[in-house]
């Protein structure tokens, strides 16, 4: 729980009264590799706080398509079905062993209210968050697969948290398009 209070202190400054209160809204829960946090069509009710591991945001239908990779010391929720409250598109599967806090939406709102400091934190990681979607939604646009894989390369610990399967369908690729890129940049 270290990382989040390392996570929160980084962004807003609350005192130890109100992180005490912040923190005991959240539970720990355990994934194990292959495990499903959320199932596609299921409704999204909880934030989370990846400590240890990895998660996938995936949707399948007649391909396999990795969305989005959670790693750790990322605060994340399936928003798109959280706030409208709408069935989610995606599975949401642990890739690695995986240690994550939770906290439910309505303890959420409830914080929120109580303390503006932590409204002030959850702006500021939703902006972050929609920067980091809209960084991966150009390099889609500007870049090659090539330098797409090696901006991965660049993210310490990455490669080692996902598969090269699900790292092919990430950048919208076969595995074996995948294999050729990588042996070409030996």
């Amino acid at each position: 729980m270290q990382q989040l209070v390392d996570l929160i202190r980084s962004k807003v400054f609350v005192t130890d009264d109100e992180l005490a209160e912040i923190l005991a809204g959240f539970e720990l829960k355990p994934l194990r590799k292959g495990q499903l946090l959320l199932k596609r069509g299921q409704t999204a009710s909880y934030y989370y706080f990846l400590s240890i591991g990895a998660l996938r945001f995936y949707y399948h239908d007649q391909l396999e398509l990795t969305a989005w990779i959670v790693q750790p010391g990322e605060f994340f929720a399936e928003i798109s079905s959280l706030n409208p409250g709408l069935p989610t598109r995606f599975n949401i599967e642990a890739v690695t062993d995986t240690e994550l806090y939770c906290i439910h939406q309505d303890r959420m709102d409830l914080l929120y209210k109580q303390f503006p400091a932590w409204q002030e934190f959850g702006r500021k990681t939703w902006e972050g968050m929609a920067v980091r979607m809209i960084d991966e939604i150009i390099s889609f646009q500007t870049m090659t697969v090539e330098e797409r894989y090696r901006s991965f390369l660049q993210k310490p610990g990455f490669m080692q948290l996902i598969s090269v399967r699900q790292l092919a369908s990430y950048l919208g690729i076969t595995p074996n398009a995948l294999s050729r890129i990588r042996k070409n940049l030996r």
